[in-house]
């Protein structure tokens, strides 16, 4: 069974199920949600979703599922995660996570949105940090609306204008995947901590595979 064949079979409760995992729970942090909306999208386009009810209901998994993220970790997230011993974080990170949220929480939230992985700990850490709720629904919103929705319509207009596009589907997805990632692989390099950390880790593998 292929991805497409999957998708179908899960049907739109499957669809809401993932991008509401991916948007705020931990287990969802390594679902293919950019992948599944393109995909979904395409897939209305060949009638096999209505492609307003999909749309909409992929908004509304993205904006309550960051909800029931942020909601983790205005609650439950500072205990879990800031004692001072925590592999997680600790009280120190959470004040400057606080701050840093100040500062840019609202464009965080909305970005977050087209990077794997990210988009699942961008509200938790919202939450954390103590953002003011309202502020993060207004943006919670938008970033739902640009990727959810945006990412589901592009596969259905795309499904809808190029003859056989789905002999081109797997290649379009990793293109949306890659261009998903690139921002936030680009900001990693950037950084000369994060360039060292990542240098490190290469070595030890390759002493652990010497």
């Amino acid at each position: 069974m292929n991805f497409s064949e999957l998708i179908t079979t899960a049907g739109y409760a499957g669809i809401f199920a993932v991008i509401f995992s991916e948007s705020g729970l931990l287990l969802g942090m390594f679902f293919p949600g950019d992948s599944l909306l393109f995909t979904a999208g395409f897939l209305s386009s060949q009638g096999v979703f209505n492609p307003f009810w999909l749309a909409g209901l992929c908004f509304l998994a993205a904006v309550t599922g960051d909800g029931v993220g942020y909601a983790f970790g205005s609650r439950i997230g500072k205990r879990f995660f800031t004692k001072v011993d925590s592999f997680w974080l600790n009280p120190d990170q959470v004040k400057r996570a606080q701050d840093f949220y100040a500062k840019h929480g609202g464009k965080t939230i909305v970005l977050a949105r087209f990077v794997p992985g990210v988009r699942t700990l961008a509200p938790i850490l919202a939450g954390i940090a103590e953002m003011r709720y309202l502020t993060f629904l207004a943006y919670n919103v938008i970033g739902a609306l640009l990727w959810a929705v945006g990412v589901t319509l592009l596969g259905y207009y795309l499904g809808s204008v190029i003859p056989n596009v789905d002999r081109y589907l797997l290649l379009i997805v990793g293109g949306v995947v890659f261009f998903s990632i690139l921002p936030y692989a680009i900001g990693v390099l950037r950084n000369p901590e994060r360039r060292k950390q990542l240098h490190e880790l290469w070595l030890r593998m390759r002493a652990h595979k010497g």
